[in-house]
Protein backbone atom coordinates (compact mmCIF):
# COMPACT_ATOMS: atom_id res chain seq x y z
CA UNK A 1 0.00 0.00 0.00
CA UNK A 2 2.92 2.47 -0.96
CA UNK A 3 2.76 4.77 -4.03
CA UNK A 4 4.56 7.34 -4.50
CA UNK A 5 3.10 11.18 -5.12
CA UNK A 6 5.69 11.43 -7.95
CA UNK A 7 4.50 8.38 -9.87
CA UNK A 8 0.64 8.95 -9.52
CA UNK A 9 1.36 12.72 -10.81
CA UNK A 10 3.51 11.08 -14.21
CA UNK A 11 0.51 8.75 -14.67
CA UNK A 12 -1.67 11.72 -14.65
CA UNK A 13 0.56 13.59 -17.42
CA UNK A 14 0.48 10.61 -19.39
CA UNK A 15 -3.25 10.18 -19.36
CA UNK A 16 -3.91 14.12 -19.90
CA UNK A 17 -1.42 14.33 -23.19
CA UNK A 18 -3.63 10.70 -24.25
CA UNK A 19 -7.04 11.99 -23.36
CA UNK A 20 -7.31 15.67 -24.29
CA UNK A 21 -8.02 17.32 -27.79
CA UNK A 22 -4.95 19.23 -29.21
CA UNK A 23 -4.66 22.57 -28.13
CA UNK A 24 -6.13 21.48 -24.40
CA UNK A 25 -3.20 19.51 -23.85
CA UNK A 26 -0.32 21.89 -23.05
CA UNK A 27 -2.91 23.79 -20.43
CA UNK A 28 -4.01 20.75 -18.68
CA UNK A 29 -0.33 19.29 -18.53
CA UNK A 30 1.18 22.52 -17.25
CA UNK A 31 -1.83 22.50 -14.17
CA UNK A 32 -0.74 19.04 -13.54
CA UNK A 33 3.08 19.98 -13.43
CA UNK A 34 2.76 22.50 -11.19
CA UNK A 35 0.79 20.21 -9.32
CA UNK A 36 3.35 17.85 -8.86
CA UNK A 37 6.11 20.79 -7.70
CA UNK A 38 3.61 21.46 -5.23
CA UNK A 39 2.19 18.39 -3.59
CA UNK A 40 6.36 17.23 -3.80
CA UNK A 41 7.07 20.78 -1.67
CA UNK A 42 4.06 19.59 0.76
CA UNK A 43 1.79 22.30 -0.71
CA UNK A 44 -1.37 20.87 -0.39
CA UNK A 45 -3.74 23.51 -0.79
CA UNK A 46 -1.97 24.92 -3.72
CA UNK A 47 -1.73 21.48 -5.38
CA UNK A 48 -5.56 20.79 -4.44
CA UNK A 49 -6.54 24.53 -6.28
CA UNK A 50 -4.43 23.32 -9.65
CA UNK A 51 -6.02 19.73 -9.52
CA UNK A 52 -9.60 21.74 -9.34
CA UNK A 53 -8.66 24.12 -11.94
CA UNK A 54 -7.81 20.45 -14.05
CA UNK A 55 -10.81 19.64 -13.12
CA UNK A 56 -12.99 22.56 -14.06
CA UNK A 57 -11.11 22.86 -17.16
CA UNK A 58 -11.78 18.94 -18.37
CA UNK A 59 -13.69 17.13 -15.76
CA UNK A 60 -12.93 13.77 -18.06
CA UNK A 61 -9.68 14.04 -16.70
CA UNK A 62 -9.98 11.32 -14.71
CA UNK A 63 -6.68 10.67 -12.47
CA UNK A 64 -7.41 14.58 -11.53
CA UNK A 65 -9.96 13.42 -9.49
CA UNK A 66 -8.09 10.60 -7.69
CA UNK A 67 -4.80 12.89 -7.20
CA UNK A 68 -6.75 15.62 -5.52
CA UNK A 69 -8.17 13.14 -3.33
CA UNK A 70 -4.94 12.25 -2.38
CA UNK A 71 -4.00 16.24 -1.42
CA UNK A 72 -7.24 16.57 0.21
CA UNK A 73 -6.31 13.61 2.26
CA UNK A 74 -2.91 14.64 3.13
CA UNK A 75 -4.26 18.46 4.06
CA UNK A 76 -6.33 16.91 6.56
CA UNK A 77 -9.63 17.43 4.47
CA UNK A 78 -11.30 13.77 5.18
CA UNK A 79 -14.66 14.92 3.66
CA UNK A 80 -13.37 16.05 0.69
CA UNK A 81 -10.83 13.30 0.07
CA UNK A 82 -13.91 11.07 0.40
CA UNK A 83 -15.92 12.65 -1.90
CA UNK A 84 -12.95 12.88 -4.98
CA UNK A 85 -12.53 8.90 -4.51
CA UNK A 86 -16.24 8.36 -4.78
CA UNK A 87 -16.43 10.44 -7.93
CA UNK A 88 -13.18 8.97 -8.87
CA UNK A 89 -14.44 5.61 -8.92
CA UNK A 90 -17.81 6.66 -10.28
CA UNK A 91 -15.98 7.55 -13.49
CA UNK A 92 -13.58 4.89 -13.52
CA UNK A 93 -15.61 1.73 -11.96
CA UNK A 94 -13.07 -0.54 -13.13
CA UNK A 95 -10.26 1.03 -10.71
CA UNK A 96 -12.46 0.22 -7.66
CA UNK A 97 -10.11 -3.28 -6.63
CA UNK A 98 -7.04 -0.76 -6.46
CA UNK A 99 -8.44 2.53 -4.19
CA UNK A 100 -6.75 1.24 -0.80
CA UNK A 101 -6.47 5.03 0.00
CA UNK A 102 -10.52 5.41 -0.59
CA UNK A 103 -10.76 2.67 2.25
CA UNK A 104 -8.70 4.52 4.46
CA UNK A 105 -10.33 7.86 3.87
CA UNK A 106 -13.59 5.78 4.89
CA UNK A 107 -11.69 4.94 8.19
CA UNK A 108 -10.83 8.15 9.01
CA UNK A 109 -14.45 9.77 7.88
CA UNK A 110 -15.73 7.04 10.63
CA UNK A 111 -17.19 4.96 7.48
CA UNK A 112 -16.14 1.34 8.68
CA UNK A 113 -18.53 -0.46 6.62
CA UNK A 114 -18.00 1.06 3.73
CA UNK A 115 -13.98 0.69 4.58
CA UNK A 116 -14.01 -2.82 5.51
CA UNK A 117 -15.58 -3.00 1.80
CA UNK A 118 -12.97 -1.38 0.19
CA UNK A 119 -10.50 -3.62 1.62
CA UNK A 120 -12.52 -6.71 1.02
CA UNK A 121 -12.46 -5.79 -2.84
CA UNK A 122 -8.63 -4.73 -2.82
CA UNK A 123 -8.04 -8.08 -1.78
CA UNK A 124 -9.13 -9.27 -4.66
CA UNK A 125 -6.63 -7.22 -6.66
CA UNK A 126 -3.59 -7.86 -4.23
CA UNK A 127 -3.71 -10.57 -1.43
CA UNK A 128 -0.69 -10.38 0.38
CA UNK A 129 -0.69 -7.40 1.59
CA UNK A 130 -0.88 -7.21 5.16
CA UNK A 131 -1.85 -3.86 5.42
CA UNK A 132 -5.21 -4.38 3.62
CA UNK A 133 -5.90 -7.17 6.43
CA UNK A 134 -5.11 -4.87 8.99
CA UNK A 135 -7.35 -1.92 7.78
CA UNK A 136 -10.27 -4.17 7.62
CA UNK A 137 -9.86 -5.43 11.12
CA UNK A 138 -9.25 -1.66 12.30
CA UNK A 139 -12.64 -1.13 10.30
CA UNK A 140 -14.66 -4.28 11.21
CA UNK A 141 -13.01 -3.58 14.87
CA UNK A 142 -14.74 -0.14 15.43
CA UNK A 143 -18.13 -1.17 13.40
CA UNK A 144 -18.51 -4.19 15.22
CA UNK A 145 -16.32 -5.92 17.78
CA UNK A 146 -12.83 -7.24 18.41
CA UNK A 147 -13.93 -10.56 18.38
CA UNK A 148 -15.73 -10.40 14.71
CA UNK A 149 -12.53 -8.28 13.05
CA UNK A 150 -9.85 -11.67 14.44
CA UNK A 151 -12.54 -14.23 13.49
CA UNK A 152 -12.80 -12.61 9.74
CA UNK A 153 -9.20 -11.11 9.24
CA UNK A 154 -8.77 -11.24 5.34
CA UNK A 155 -5.77 -14.08 4.77
CA UNK A 156 -2.54 -13.01 4.62
CA UNK A 157 0.47 -16.52 3.22
CA UNK A 158 3.34 -14.45 3.19
CA UNK A 159 4.07 -10.20 3.05
CA UNK A 160 8.10 -10.19 2.80
CA UNK A 161 8.49 -6.92 4.13
CA UNK A 162 9.73 -6.70 7.60
CA UNK A 163 7.48 -6.33 10.58
CA UNK A 164 4.68 -7.39 8.38
CA UNK A 165 3.66 -10.75 9.41
CA UNK A 166 4.51 -9.89 13.01
CA UNK A 167 2.00 -7.45 12.36
CA UNK A 168 -0.11 -9.71 10.72
CA UNK A 169 0.17 -12.01 14.03
CA UNK A 170 -0.44 -9.51 16.38
CA UNK A 171 -4.06 -8.27 14.68
CA UNK A 172 -4.67 -11.99 15.12
CA UNK A 173 -3.96 -12.24 18.84
CA UNK A 174 -1.20 -14.26 18.54
CA UNK A 175 1.91 -11.58 19.00
CA UNK A 176 2.29 -9.15 20.84
CA UNK A 177 3.82 -5.14 20.28
CA UNK A 178 6.89 -5.71 21.98
CA UNK A 179 7.51 -8.62 19.09
CA UNK A 180 6.18 -6.58 16.31
CA UNK A 181 9.24 -3.62 17.76
CA UNK A 182 11.88 -6.29 17.85
CA UNK A 183 11.30 -7.25 14.43
CA UNK A 184 11.77 -3.89 12.78
CA UNK A 185 14.59 -3.12 15.23
CA UNK A 186 16.63 -6.32 14.33
CA UNK A 187 16.95 -4.87 10.46
CA UNK A 188 20.37 -3.66 9.76
CA UNK A 189 20.48 -1.40 7.16
CA UNK A 190 19.63 1.80 8.76
CA UNK A 191 17.34 3.04 6.26
CA UNK A 192 15.23 -0.15 5.55
CA UNK A 193 15.49 -0.54 9.30
CA UNK A 194 13.67 3.15 9.39
CA UNK A 195 11.23 1.57 7.13
CA UNK A 196 10.11 -0.99 9.30
CA UNK A 197 10.07 0.83 12.32
CA UNK A 198 8.10 3.32 10.82
CA UNK A 199 5.43 0.44 9.99
CA UNK A 200 5.65 -1.50 13.51
CA UNK A 201 4.95 2.17 15.55
CA UNK A 202 1.98 2.61 13.10
CA UNK A 203 0.30 -0.54 12.93
CA UNK A 204 0.88 -1.09 16.58
CA UNK A 205 -0.30 2.31 17.08
CA UNK A 206 -3.75 1.89 15.71
CA UNK A 207 -4.25 -1.69 17.07
CA UNK A 208 -3.96 0.14 20.35
CA UNK A 209 -6.45 2.83 19.85
CA UNK A 210 -8.36 0.59 18.50
CA UNK A 211 -8.16 -1.34 21.65
CA UNK A 212 -8.59 1.87 23.52
CA UNK A 213 -5.25 2.00 24.72
CA UNK A 214 -5.24 6.26 23.84
CA UNK A 215 -1.72 6.54 25.93
CA UNK A 216 -0.17 3.70 24.07
CA UNK A 217 -1.47 4.43 21.14
CA UNK A 218 -0.40 8.15 21.15
CA UNK A 219 2.99 7.24 21.75
CA UNK A 220 3.18 4.56 18.97
CA UNK A 221 1.80 7.17 16.17
CA UNK A 222 3.67 10.14 17.11
CA UNK A 223 6.84 7.41 17.01
CA UNK A 224 5.92 6.66 13.34
CA UNK A 225 5.66 10.09 12.20
CA UNK A 226 9.40 10.20 13.84
CA UNK A 227 10.21 7.64 11.45
CA UNK A 228 9.26 9.59 7.73
CA UNK A 229 9.51 8.03 4.87
CA UNK A 230 8.63 9.09 0.92
CA UNK A 231 5.63 7.50 0.92
CA UNK A 232 1.57 7.99 1.06
CA UNK A 233 1.63 5.70 4.32
CA UNK A 234 3.59 8.45 6.35
CA UNK A 235 1.11 11.33 5.08
CA UNK A 236 -1.18 8.86 6.54
CA UNK A 237 0.62 8.84 9.97
CA UNK A 238 1.29 12.54 9.94
CA UNK A 239 -2.35 13.02 9.64
CA UNK A 240 -3.59 10.86 12.51
CA UNK A 241 -0.91 12.60 14.43
CA UNK A 242 -1.91 16.02 13.78
CA UNK A 243 -5.24 14.84 14.40
CA UNK A 244 -4.34 13.34 18.45
CA UNK A 245 -2.73 17.00 18.63
CA UNK A 246 -5.50 19.03 17.77
CA UNK A 247 -8.07 16.56 20.20
CA UNK A 248 -5.34 17.24 23.40
CA UNK A 249 -6.06 21.16 22.48
CA UNK A 250 -9.52 20.57 23.11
Amino acid sequence: MMRCVKTCFAVALIIAQVNHVHGQDAAIEDLLSQATSAAERGEHDKAIARLTEVIEKSPATTMAWYLRGREHFRAGKIAEAVADFDKYVQLVPQAEARQWERGIAYYYAGQFDKGAKQFELYQSFHDQDVENSAWRYLCVDRSDSVEKAQSNMLPIAHDSRIPMMQIYDLYRGKSSPDEVIAAATKVTSKDSRNLALFYAHLYVGLWHEVGGRKSEAKTNILEAERHKIAHYMWDVAHVHADRLRAAEKN
